[in-house]
């Protein structure tokens, strides 16, 4: 059988496939350092936004209780101005000095409370700050790889154009309904819509095959013959 049949050049385009399928499959293959860099990326990221949200929560609660602080302390300044300008007698200054007594226990309360939230607040802008420099410090070497893994990509890329234009013109000189069944079968196939009569078997589920359809399959011609087991089209190369 020549090796120009049809069907011959149909396993020729299925060969240019599998190759393609490789190197399209390497280009998902990416690299162990730059996943980790990217990993690493993610993991800063993800810290820095959880790190933001707390602070951001920290920093309300700070800022409401320093103006509760602050209205406390002006009640404290306007009970001694009152107290000044008019208790005349020493009831009346009892009475300020225990309003005024007890605003400053709620404002000793207060600065109390506050202690332990500006102390938060100070450790979370001090971590959010150092993230935020692992993260320029991690950016160059990141760059650098991704652009290193532009160029494996591209070259790979390169090294599939001459197939890919190979295929085209093997594709164009076979019948579209064929190569669109052909595209189907090896889609659902796992990469394989040709496959070899091996020992009176088809190679691709190992099914054995009436002889009929090897003597058919032999012919090389066009519709192709299929497994009636799998599906796939049949060629045999041993009488080449």
């Amino acid at each position: 059988m020549s090796d120009t049949t049809p069907l011959h050049r149909l396993q020729r385009v299925q060969e240019l496939d599998l190759n393609l399928d490789r190197l399209r499959d390497e280009e998902l293959n990416i690299p162990d350092d730059l996943r980790a860099a990217r990993n690493e990326q993610e993991r800063l990221n993800n810290d820095l936004e959880d790190t933001e949200i707390t602070l951001e929560d920290v920093d309300r609660r700070v800022r409401g209780q320093e103006q509760d602080l602050a209205g406390t302390r002006e009640q404290i300044e306007r009970a001694r101005e009152e107290q000044d300008k008019n208790a005349y007698d020493a009831r009346a200054q009892s009475q300020y000095g225990s309003r005024i007594q007890q605003l400053g226990e709620r404002a000793d309360e207060m600065e109390e409370d506050l202690a332990p939230l500006r102390e938060r607040q100070r450790e979370l802008n001090e971590k959010a700050a150092a993230l935020r420099v692992q993260m320029r410090e991690l950016r160059p070497g990141l760059s650098a790889l991704e652009t290193r893994d532009d160029q494996r990509v591209q070259d790979l890329r390169d090294q599939g154009e001459a197939d890919r234009q190979e295929r085209a013109t093997l594709a164009a000189g076979l019948d579209a309904r064929t190569m669109r069944e052909y595209d189907m079968i090896r889609k659902a196939k796992k990469g394989l819509g040709v496959v070899e009569i091996k020992g009176g078997r088809c190679s691709g589920c190992n099914v054995v095959l009436p002889v009929s359809i090897q003597q058919k399959a032999a012919q090389g011609k066009l519709p192709p013959v299929k497994c009636p087991s799998c599906g796939r089209f049949l060629i045999r190369l041993d009488l080449q």
